[in-house]
């Protein structure tokens, strides 16, 4: 194993941590860009506590409000705007990973000369990486998608129908303030969205990354039981406080790199679904609901000993053999059970999504991600016509 790994973001987990916001935030600026969702965070209190921890710090504070849940170009352009207008000089993530995503591209987008969109693969001849942003502070109030503690974020240009990812130094946060409290009231169908989604953070890398990574295996292996057996009971009780801890700190480790690092896997199953809910607007961990399950039978039928492992350690399976196709097969469906137990949708269908636009959604995927043979990284690496091979299984 050969491998370079740094995360440059603090991170401070425990309930009521909200609290120490406006502290945290002195530290990096004076005048905080506050970056909020739909509304939820308004109605439940939390925005208000934040605000309050803010003020008695001393921290000015700027509102930019209405981030979708599929975060839309022209509201990162808004927020820039407000930024710069308001001479923000930090910038605070408070809701989903929607809006930490949204909230990391408008702090680079202060700096970032030329078109925001040009940061994102989308077949393009050249990329421009953003290099500087305002420091970053992401406050979660849901457990999904990891943002809180990584240098990504995943964007869609509602103008063309394409959501595209950028990864970058200047993107990390400087502090993720994780407070399980905030999320005790988020509904039983996005605290299962959140549970998928993070599930297949690992699974990707599980299933496509390099071999000999033991270590990297059962780190994946145990965020993915820690994530079923918690979250069933976040499920259950939403207000289970010691449940809804244990996915967060599941959340977190799922995409902070270090599930991953030295596996050097690719996210097909990722690169799908975004191409689903840019067209349909589709919750992200519903859409990963349902192509994964499908993926991971296509992958299967090439190369099953991986998915063998994963039956075996994960559902406790008896195979006959590494390579024992049967019971890798089991394996993928008794995941696919226990995402229906959940209230995940595992056919599209479920989500109004037919069959008329596979081909485009195939193209669309291979647009934003493709190696030099023009086909999408994975393991194995896939055509456009086994993207809709997958797709057409999952109707």
């Amino acid at each position: 194993m050969n491998f370079t790994f740094h995360n440059p973001t603090q991170l401070i987990f425990g309930a009521g941590t909200v609290l120490q916001l406006g502290e945290i935030v002195r530290t990096y600026g004076k005048k905080a860009l506050l970056v909020t969702g739909g509304g939820s965070v308004k109605r439940n209190g939390t925005f208000d506590r934040a605000v309050a921890s803010l003020n008695a710090a001393g921290i000015a504070v700027v509102e930019c409000s209405g981030v979708e849940p599929n975060p839309r170009l022209s509201s990162v352009v808004k927020g820039a705007e407000i930024a710069r207008a308001e001479q923000c000089d930090v910038v605070i993530a408070l809701g989903g990973g929607s809006t930490m995503d949204a909230a990391k591209v408008i702090a680079a987008a202060v700096f970032y000369d030329g078109d925001l969109w040009d940061m994102f693969p989308h077949g393009q001849a050249e990329r421009r990486l953003p290099t500087r942003a305002l420091p970053i502070i992401t406050v979660p109030t849901l457990a999904a998608t990891g943002s809180e503690m990584n240098g990504g974020s995943v964007i869609t240009n509602e103008q063309t129908t394409v959501k595209s990812f950028v990864i970058g130094k200047c993107l990390y946060p400087q502090v993720a303030l994780v407070d399980p409290e905030l999320t005790v009231t988020v509904p039983k169908d996005q605290t299962a969205y959140g549970i998928c989604d993070l599930i297949t953070h690992v699974t990707e890398s599980y299933f496509n990354g390099v071999d000999g990574t033991p270590l990297q295996d059962r780190f994946a292996e145990g965020v993915i039981l820690t994530a079923m057996e918690w979250g069933a009971k976040a499920i259950a009780n939403g207000h289970d406080l010691e449940a809804r801890a244990q996915v967060q700190w599941a959340s977190v480790v799922a995409l902070n790199g270090w599930v991953q690092v030295g596996t050097f896997g690719a996210f097909p199953v990722h690169m799908i679904e975004h191409t689903l809910s840019a067209h349909h607007d589709i919750a992200h961990g519903a859409g990963l609901a349902i192509v994964n399950p499908a993926w991971m039978r296509f992958a299967a039928q090439s190369r099953p000993t991986k998915f063998v492992q994963f039956a075996e350690r994960v559902f406790g399976l008896s195979p006959k053999d590494a390579d024992d196709i049967d019971v890798a097969m089991e394996g993928i469906e008794r995941f696919e059970h226990f995402l229906r137990s959940l209230g995940c949708p595992t056919r599209l269908s479920e989500v109004g999504i037919g069959n008329e636009l596979l081909a485009r959604y195939a193209e669309d995927t291979l647009l934003v991600a493709h190696d030099d043979q023009g086909r999408l990284p994975a393991r194995p690496s896939m055509s456009n016509a086994d993207i809709i091979e997958v797709l057409r299984s999952a109707l």
